[in-house]
């Protein structure tokens, strides 16, 4: 009988389906810190020291843009300030007591990354770059971004001042998925201003050079070494991807892409439908197996 027992249990655990999982190559890239987050699920694809907090530098301004377009109006008139017309670092070229509307200055904040720019949104927003910033506070600790603290809206360096690769991952899903004007704005190749008669044009090159690209923002300090956050769209498959510190930030992203749609592919094949073991069969194919050793007509469960 124990012969049989076992011969029958053998052929119950070989009944089971296989799968033809391979894990995905993890990518040899130049960030210190990283992460890929599927777009429409925030699952984490692919981390590198994700959790470790650390100056972010321009990619700040994801944060200012997505608090002023909610606090704000596009059409706002915007007066430059002489703190945001003498703002040190990149810059639009404000000039103390120039008017442009809240649109335009959205668009020098991402596309040029104006530190005059994101000076201004925040006085006229937050009162100051400090009111400002208590509102950017606000909405990182409603977002869920636990490990970050804004001092200012540009990204300057300022004690304080800091976040992880995985914060502002979860900070641009969030922008991307609730808010219409920010992804217009974030993918945008070029504007042309009504205080100007050239356009910007995105220091984000991936979008002119990459298929995939959906978006992003740049940001440089010499204490938080080149900072990149991009998305990427293939085949309805959508990904937000954070690099810091990266000395080769662009092929970084072209990587990751390919690894974070693969690997989207890959756990949608594992968990396919039709794949998933039947364990309610399974166990009765189990417990018949021990009715037939024991000699027990029914088992309860």
């Amino acid at each position: 009988m124990k012969k049989t027992f076992l011969i029958t249990l053998i052929m119950v655990v070989f009944s089971l389906p296989t799968y033809n999982f391979q894990a995905n190559a993890s990518p040899d890239i130049s960030a210190t810190n990283a992460v890929v987050l599927d777009m429409d699920t925030n699952a984490v694809l692919f981390e590198k020291e994700s959790h470790v907090e650390r100056n972010i530098a321009s990619i700040t301004k994801i944060m200012t843009a997505i608090v002023a377009l909610e606090h704000g109006e596009l059409e706002d008139d915007v007066n430059i300030s002489r703190n945001a017309a003498t703002q040190e670092g990149s810059s639009i070229y404000t000039k103390l007591g120039d008017t442009y509307s809240l649109k335009d200055l959205l668009y020098g904040l991402m596309l040029r990354s104006g530190n005059d720019a994101a000076t201004a949104i925040a006085e006229h927003i937050g009162g100051s770059e400090k009111g400002f910033a208590l509102l950017m506070n606000e909405k990182a600790n409603w977002i869920g971004m636990n490990d970050s603290s804004f001092q200012n809206p540009h990204g300057l360096d300022e004690d304080g001042h800091y976040s992880t690769a995985y914060d502002m991952a979860l900070l641009t899903s969030y922008a991307m998925n609730s808010n219409d004007q920010f992804e217009k704005i974030f993918s945008s190749e070029k504007y042309l201003s009504n205080n100007i008669d050239y356009h910007w044009y995105n220091k984000n090159k991936m979008l002119m050079t990459n298929d995939y690209c959906t978006g992003g923002k740049t940001g440089f300090t010499k204490s938080a070494g080149r900072t990149l956050v991009t998305t990427a769209e293939k085949d309805g498959k959508r990904l937000v991807v954070v690099t810091l510190n990266a000395s080769d930030d662009w092929n970084d992203h072209r990587e990751l892409y390919e690894y974070g749609f693969e690997e989207i592919d890959n756990r949608s094949d594992f968990m396919n439908e039709e794949d998933i073991v039947d364990f309610s069969s399974l166990f009765e194919s189990y417990f018949d197996v021990l009715n037939q050793l024991h000699g027990v007509k029914e088992w309860s469960t």
